[in-house]
């Protein structure tokens, strides 16, 4: 076991008080940042990861039992095989005058996947490519007014939503996103609503049908999407005339190859892809169908490094292994075992936990009044034990049955002093951060 205060005495601890000094906010991700995990303790860095393993910068390995950055890695660290096509992309020249083929092969390898669309657009990261989707959206309906359901990024369209209201994105995942320096003529253009309620949104739309320009949502996170509702949300878009766009930045790649609304057997007129496609390279894509995504030939659109070849290589390469591993089933059955670790931990020692959420995107809560202490005290108690423990898990490919076999002896052990001190044990370090919160005050 690691002694706590050779955790909170790391090198990475260190560097991340420094970059608070020298990058707003400490971190480029707000997902990454140690404050939503340990404060003071989460070692922040990593000097190399391979598998589902990561070492700090102080040689310490740790088993990646958490969020697998951010769900990007979905075949695991440094894979083999993506890495590889993409050395050999590299090694014949990342950019040039030209454009690279393999940018018209993924667009036929995922169009093949989702025949229901017609044409594809690049960008590098999810949160711009809902930007571009959003803008090809209005586009092609001349109209300005979205109504969405979930997280969708860091974009002006998005947190136009708080600027007439606050909270208004409060119950979309994430909480305390502050609009400052949206501008206030975008009042009104994003309004949010209540997922699977098709009957809120029906209220929402009255009245202003010719406005809206899009309905977003995410079509799974945390569950599955009641029967019928994707149905009822591609009706009602018709209905109105409105572009339908699924984001599946966070759920895509996780129960299937491509979109989970291939499951669903309902279609969207536009999908959003990001994270896993390109297991950690940076790569995202829009797919529409035709009639809509010509729209983005009335806009400008167009970035010098939506061209490189990095990423469409390793979109291709992930692509091709996952479909010939079908690694959705080892996902799946990895974030089930998971899931029965946390509840049979948990009846054995007498705890009261919720588990929730898809086998691929499964969480972990204490029904307790102190849990906020108890979910640092377990990411802790877990770095102790040489895992990067969390109450999310996003399994990957590469998680193996030797890492699942400690982290459920390491589960029940921390399940078993939890139990013990049912009062809350007071922290000697800060509690975890659950939303967005300005570390430093003015």
């Amino acid at each position: 076991m690691y002694k706590l205060e050779d955790l909170k005495n790391s090198k990475g601890v260190a560097l991340y008080n420094r970059a608070k000094t020298l990058i707003p906010g400490g971190t480029q991700l707000l997902s990454k940042r140690p404050e939503m995990f340990a404060p003071d303790v989460w070692p922040a860095y990593y000097s190399k990861a391979k598998g589902c393993r990561v070492w700090d910068l102080d040689g310490r390995e740790f088993i990646d039992m958490s969020i697998m950055a951010v769900g990007a890695c979905i075949l695991g660290y440094a894979d083999d095989d993506v890495d590889d096509a993409v050395v050999h992309a590299v090694r014949s020249g990342v950019n040039s005058s030209l454009n690279c083929p393999e940018e018209v092969e993924l667009a036929e390898a995922l169009i093949e996947l989702h025949p229901w669309f017609g044409m594809v657009r690049y960008a590098r990261s999810g949160g711009e490519a809902m930007g571009l989707a959003v803008r090809i959206a209005r586009a092609h309906t001349k109209r300005d007014t979205v109504l969405f359901s979930g997280y969708h990024g860091w974009n002006d369209w998005y947190l136009a939503a708080n600027l007439s209201d606050g909270s208004g994105l409060d119950g979309q995942l994430m909480p305390g996103l502050e609009p400052n320096g949206v501008p206030r003529g975008l009042t009104g253009t994003a309004i949010p609503f209540d997922a699977n309620n098709i009957e809120s949104l029906r209220e929402k739309v009255k009245g202003q049908e010719n406005k809206i320009a899009a309905i977003i949502i995410e079509p799974a996170r945390g569950e599955d999407a009641p029967a019928g509702y994707l149905k009822a949300l591609r009706e009602l878009a018709t209905e109105i005339g409105a572009v339908l766009l699924f984001d599946e930045i966070t759920s895509g790649f996780r129960m299937c190859a491509g979109g989970i609304h291939r499951n669903y057997g309902v279609y969207p007129d536009i999908a959003v892809f990001a994270k896993s496609m390109a297991n950690g390279y940076a790569m995202s894509a829009i797919l529409g169908t035709e009639k809509v995504m010509q729209a983005a030939q009335t806009t400008f659109i167009s970035s010098t490094n939506w061209t490189d070849r990095v990423g469409p290589t390793a979109a291709l390469a992930t692509l091709k292994k996952y479909r010939r591993e079908q690694v959705e089933k080892r996902l799946i059955e990895t974030g089930n075992r998971v899931k029965g670790i946390w509840h049979e931990a948990a009846q054995s020692h007498g705890l009261e936990v919720k588990v929730t959420g898809l086998p691929t995107l499964a969480a972990l809560s204490f029904v307790i009044s102190h849990q906020t202490e108890w979910n640092t005290r377990f990411t802790i108690e877990m770095l102790r034990r040489g895992f990067l423990g969390f109450r999310q898990f996003k399994p990957s490919f590469a998680h193996d049955n030797y890492a699942l076999d400690a982290y459920a002896v390491a589960v029940n052990n921390v399940f078993a002093e939890l139990a013990s001190d049912v009062e809350g044990k007071k922290l000697d370090t800060p509690k975890h951060h659950s939303g967005f919160q300005r570390l430093t005050k003015e």
